[in-house]
């Protein structure tokens, strides 16, 4: 089965992804640093199944059928072998994983089943400019008083951090095999190393869930209360000062009528600077809109590339409803897909201007694929496949490429420990608003979502 919107996201652990398949508790795959528990039969035969799902849908579904060249039926004959070793579940989902990833294809990944704890190890990560940095501590846990916002990571368990493996070391770290520690070789903000060994917050969840209504819906309500958090994470944010509205987009989550409310506030000012910093991106529909909201005119958005001839991407421009003001986007290493390509319409069609950091690269189209396996205990996984490359106007691709800014403003070390937003001041006095450098990091707070 698979859901029919399209979609242009990030890779895990990116909220998009995880509130499309919103996972049953069946398999607990051991965490790292734990006893291994024995490899049962059951789950072996479990895990190889999901490596011969992943084989399949990748050949029916991939949007290149020649695969970049490489030998898919050989590759999956590899992995046959492979598995016939594996020793814990994470070992298992690690070789699916890595499986996929043979495509080098931002989009294309295995999405595990969800193991019956959440952990959480307490720090966020982001690329500024080359070099990775502590982005942020969440409070009451052993980051907190370990690691710090501005500190650059040097090694991140023993290994080096680079644009390219930023995100593998979060999938695999908090998605594939989560980690009970992490040891952190840092730097400070005035050149002090320091190693760190940060323990992992561990919350213990039911092993099954039942929706069969035997204990009163208690688990139906608790997965309904998930989602009205996650939703309540991606909610948009802005606020007016004088003639500028700033919105704070998290995703492209939302739907036709949500985007039209909000540009109907912006067009009642001169200037609308657009927070896509951290956006993993989201629906096509709401990429569409978006992009017909800020122009009069139908707009060519890009071609798109499969295994059949497909329509180029359109936004249909909403006439004199259009905001017509100064437009400022905001970007970063963590804007991914859909975020990009609309930065990258703006600079192509001379709408406005793109500032801050170079975009992650994560631009293609795809669809999530929603698996089980069983029948009285029912165990979900998924895929995120491919189905299109998108060119853009200039008939270039942005993957592995991403959107350079038109003004490249990069926070420091001791911005990111001072919380200032120097990339933020410069899009408000580009609007004609001026914002202290602080002041404008405490515009919208982050939330941490509930253990």
């Amino acid at each position: 089965m698979y859901l029919q919107e399209k979609y242009m996201t990030l890779r895990p652990p990116a909220v998009v992804v995880f509130a499309l398949l919103l996972a049953l508790f069946a398999l607990l795959a051991p965490f790292a640093g734990l006893p291994q528990q024995k490899l049962e039969s059951t789950d072996a035969d479990r895990v190889k199944a999901m490596l011969d799902t992943a084989y399949q849908e990748a050949k029916k579904h991939y949007y290149d059928a020649n695969f970049h060249g490489l030998d898919w039926d050989a590759r999956y004959t590899s992995y046959k072998e492979k598995m016939k070793h594996i020793n814990s579940l994470a070992n298992g989902f690690s070789l699916v994983a890595d499986f996929l990833d043979g495509l080098n294809d931002s989009h294309t990944f295995f999405i595990p089943p969800a193991r019956p704890a959440r952990v959480e190890c307490g720090f966020q990560m982001i690329m500024i400019g080359d070099k990775p940095f502590i982005l942020r501590a969440r409070p009451d846990t052993d980051a907190e008083s370990k690691v710090h916002p501005g500190d650059e990571i040097l090694t991140y368990n023993k290994f080096a951090v680079t644009r390219a493996t930023a995100w593998k070391m979060d999938y695999y770290y908090k998605v594939l095999s989560p980690q009970v520690a992490t040891a952190l070789l840092l730097s400070d903000p005035g050149g002090q190393q320091r190693e760190a060994k940060v323990s992992s917050k561990i919350i213990e969840l039911k092993r099954r869930l039942d929706f069969t209504g035997a204990d009163a819906g208690n688990d139906f309500y608790d997965m309904i209360r998930q989602r009205e958090n996650a939703d309540h994470q991606s909610r948009q944010r802005y606020v007016e000062a004088g003639d500028v509205m700033i919105w704070k987009m998290p995703s492209f989550l939302l739907d036709e009528t949500a985007v039209d409310n909000l540009f109907e506030t912006a067009r009642k000012h001169k200037a609308l600077i657009l927070d896509l910093r951290e956006n993993p991106g989201g629906a096509v529909t709401a990429l569409d809109r978006m992009l017909g909201n800020v122009f009069e005119q139908d707009v060519k958005i890009g071609d798109r590339t499969g295994r059949k001839e497909l329509k180029p991407e359109l936004a249909k421009g909403r006439g004199k409803n259009a905001f017509s003001g100064q437009l400022i986007v905001l970007v970063d290493s963590k804007s991914a897909s859909a975020a990009e390509i609309f930065a990258r319409v703006i600079q192509l069609e001379h709408r406005g201007t793109v500032i801050g950091d170079r975009s992650s690269g994560m631009v293609m189209e795809s669809q999530v694929y929603g698996e089980k396996l069983g029948f009285d205990v029912v165990v979900f996984y998924g895929f995120n496949i491919t189905m299109a490359d998108f060119i853009m106007k200039d008939g270039k691709s942005l993957e592995h490429v991403g959107v350079t800014p038109d003004e490249i403003v990069l926070p420091t070390a001791s911005d990111l420990a001072n919380s200032r937003d120097p990339a933020m001041v410069r899009a408000a006095a580009l609007a004609g608003l001026n914002l202290e450098p602080a002041q404008a990091g405490k515009l919208f707070p982050y939330e941490w979502p509930p253990l």
